[in-house]
């Protein structure tokens, strides 16, 4: 490239005769300018017409419009006090063409280019062809592949334009071949390269990518190694180097780790000092690293965001817990200290709701312990992140503290929401041979009209069963969070064609409920509610023991039923929980002055646990246990019967068709019910926010049974008999459809018996798992 700095002056020399004259620039004249603004380069040229220059500022003035890089050459010439500027400009980058590249898509090579400083319509500068390749070669060593190259070719086009050709041999990528740690001797080589995620390439490596290096996995397998060793008490572990070395043929990668492990040390004392405005007993009993333990930094971690805890619940949100460690190098023992500075004790001002786009602010705002102007608690404020959640109306929840500005004792709660269907919609039409023309509507809303109110009905109609029902719920019916709720029904079923008993019932009820929060986790509910029964026979297709039940009880009844339900919610949320507990307990009585007087009892459990070190996988199990029997001389009503099998208990098996069977050999139910699920939930393949999907893996057991038979069975085994309980396993996977939770399951029973009715696939909309 020719660069031509000089300025040329056949008139003006002979008219100066010395470089030292000045002469006075009357006007300048650019020529040769295409692309460019006239006016940036009069700008960086920096001379304007009325000044007298000489020759030395006409050369810097050149230079500094030459490094403003748009241009080739430029030639500095007078006519009398006329001063022509002749420049030729640097061509424009017409066209990128890519060629040979398949792994790195065009489009995040051509954005790694634009960051160097190249893209389609710049100028062109030839300089920069090398730092195109070495930035080009740099994302592609990212990618493990080392072997490959980057050829750049420069075709000249019309109209001062060049097209640039970049061609790419990606080549393959090179694999981990050995990982050498040196200097261990208190661990195993083995145990301590599995705490890495950079791996030797295996059989499934083509899918999972294992054998790939990548520098920040190695910084993170680095960091890991330091915490293994400082959690297990070698205070002075030390990573001396660290070498990555690629094979002549860029093909294998060899990575060696050298270490210092030191000597193990344990705890001599632990203590807290400082300002202690939380009694130090209170503080004390947070610490989780004790004396004559081995030192271990997670435990030392672990404390000090305790000791934070405690006193943010105090009001000191912005305490600051420093562990301060003093080594015995004699005794190998680790003394420590945790220094508190409280700082001020802290209150809010104000509590932000943001992102209910749909769910009122009230709804939101009233699960909220922590009140607005009152002294900040970390536990308040994270309780209350809870209980939103659990609320159902919402995907996500993010809560943050903003400092107030201009104060140093005040902040801002910010909740921010994410909204979700809290609502399902069901509708169909079908037919089959067994249930003739299906017709049915439902609309469940958990948090009608964004008001936190749950208001359900459904309608169905088909040859087995035909209902209207109607529920409402205000979670909120007073400030202090006592729920006020009813439900009516008005239902007829017809099992004359179904897996189970034959029989018809008409059935009328209504219920009114209260329920009584006793803390932030339990409440107690009772309901109040009467239901009328007709009992209707099928003739000689109706068992025996129905006959025989009518017989002595009447085919009408009228019962008074009363409840009281304890429940205990640690969820972390309502939909798709993640962690914590649920159990409930609850008791049903047909009170004297029903026709048919009778008790029920229900446990219920759930248990969710996220696994260690494993992101998105879950571990949790399920059970309930029920019983029912008669109160006073009256049998038990059968129609009440507990039944087992399908979605909501044992999968594998067809809906209510485990347990007793009658004298026609129908499913009849029983009074005791058992069932438990162990389950693993885990990420979906290729979804990245699983926060309305959920799958998992699981182990289901359970059955009915019958204490005692009623008169006239022939089928029918009294007692509880463990080796009937039924097991299976499989898959399922529920998803929040726009329309409400639909859950699907593929299972297999482990021991199914003669008689048993299975039933591989199964589907519901309107629950999750």
């Amino acid at each position: 490239m020719k660069r031509r700095f000089g300025v040329l002056f056949s008139l003006a020399l002979l008219a100066f005769g010395s470089q030292a004259e000045t002469f006075k620039v009357e006007d300048i004249r650019l020529e040769g300018i295409q692309r460019v603004e006239p006016g940036l380069a009069l700008r960086y040229f920096s001379i304007a017409s009325g000044e007298e220059v000489d020759s030395t500022e006409l050369a810097s003035a050149t230079r500094r419009l030459f490094k403003t890089g748009y241009f080739e050459d430029i030639q500095l010439e007078r006519d009398g006090n006329v001063l022509i500027l002749r420049v030729k400009e640097r061509p424009a980058v017409s066209l990128i063409r890519l060629e040979g590249n398949s792994v790195i898509d065009d489009e995040a090579l051509l954005a790694g280019l634009e960051q160097t400083g190249l893209k389609e319509g710049d100028v062109f500068k030839r300089a920069t062809l090398d730092q195109i390749r070495q930035d080009l070669l740099r994302l592609y060593v990212g990618r493990g592949r080392y072997g490959a190259d980057i050829e750049t070719d420069v075709e000249p086009l019309t109209g001062n334009r060049v097209a640039l050709n970049i061609n790419v041999t990606e080549g393959k990528v090179a694999t981990i071949q050995h990982i050498n740690i040196v200097g261990n001797t208190v661990f195993e080589e083995e145990d301590l390269t599995d705490l890495f995620s950079l791996k030797l390439p295996g059989f499934w490596s083509f899918i999972t990518d294992s054998g790939r290096y990548a520098r920040e996995k190695l910084a993170g397998d680095l960091e890991r190694l330091r915490s293994y060793y400082l959690d297990r008490g070698y205070v002075n572990f030390n990573i001396d180097s660290t070498q990555v070395s690629v094979s002549p043929d860029k093909k294998h990668i060899f990575i060696s780790i050298n270490v210092t492990e030191g000597d193990q040390y344990s705890v001599s004392s632990v203590d807290v000092t400082g300002d202690l405005v939380v009694p130090k007993e209170t503080l004390m009993s947070a610490l989780t690293v004790e004396g004559g333990q081995v030192f271990s930094r997670e435990n030392v971690t672990t404390s000090q965001t305790a000791l934070e805890r405690k006193l943010g619940d105090k009001g000191y949100l912005f305490a600051n817990v420093t562990p301060v460690p003093e080594l015995n190098e004699e005794d190998k023992t680790v003394s420590l200290r945790y220094f508190v500075a409280p700082g001020k004790r802290t209150y809010v001002r104000r509590i932000n709701i943001t992102g209910n786009t749909a769910t009122s602010d009230e709804a939101a705002r009233r699960t909220i312990t922590q009140m607005e102007g009152a002294i900040a608690s970390s536990e308040k404020i994270e309780t209350s992140k809870g209980r939103i959640e659990q609320t159902g109306y919402f995907k996500s929840v993010d809560v943050n503290t903003a400092p107030v500005p201009g104060t140093d004792d005040q902040v801002d709660l910010n909740y921010v929401l994410e909204e979700q269907n809290s609502g399902s919609l069901t509708a169909g039409i079908g037919f089959s041979r067994t249930s003739g023309l299906i017709l049915n509507l439902g609309i469940q809303q958990d948090n009608f009209l964004g008001s936190g109110k749950q208001v359900g009905m459904r309608i169905e109609k088909s040859d087995v069963r035909k209902e209207i029902s109607f529920n409402y719920l205000d979670p909120y019916y007073t400030v202090d969070g006592v729920s006020r709720g009813f439900d009516v029904y008005i239902r007829e079923r017809n099992f004359t064609n179904s897996n189970t008993s034959n029989y018809l019932t008409d059935e009328l009820g209504a219920r009114v409920n209260f329920g009584y929060p006793i803390d932030d986790f339990q409440r107690i509910n009772f309901s109040l509610g009467a239901e009328q029964v007709k009992l209707k026979t099928n003739g000689t297709n109706t068992a025996q023991e129905v006959f025989n039940f009518i017989a002595k009880e009447g085919s009408s009844y009228t019962n008074f039923i009363t409840s009281l339900r304890w429940t205990e919610n640690k969820l972390n949320r309502r939909v798709f929980p993640t962690r914590g507990t649920y159990q409930s307990a609850e008791l049903e009585l047909a009170v004297p002055g029903s026709d048919l007087t009778y008790h029920s009892e229900k446990y219920e459990f759930k248990w969710y646990k996220p696994l260690d070190n494993v992101e998105d996988w879950v571990f949790s199990t399920r059970g309930r246990l029920a019983y029912a029997g008669s109160l006073g001389g009256n049998d038990y009503p059968f129609y009440r019967n507990y039944f087992s099998g399908g979605l909501s208990s044992v999968r594998g098996f067809k809906t209510n068709t485990l347990g007793p069977r009658d004298s026609k050999d129908k499913a009849f139910g029983g009074n005791v019910q058992t069932d438990a699920s162990v389950e693993l939930i885990v990420p979906v393949p290729f979804i990245k926010d699983t926060s309305s999907i959920r799958a998992l893996v699981f182990l289901d057991i359970g059955n009915v049974f019958q204490t005692e038979c009623l008169a006239g069975s022939t089928n029918c085994q009294s007692g509880i008999k463990f080796d009937e309980l039924r097991y299976s396993t499989g898959v399922g996977f529920s998803w929040i459809t726009p329309v409400g939770p639909l859950s699907f399951a593929l299972a297999k029973p482990l021991n199914s018996k003669s008689g048993d009715d299975e039933q591989t696939f199964e589907f519901a909309l309107g629950r999750t798992f």
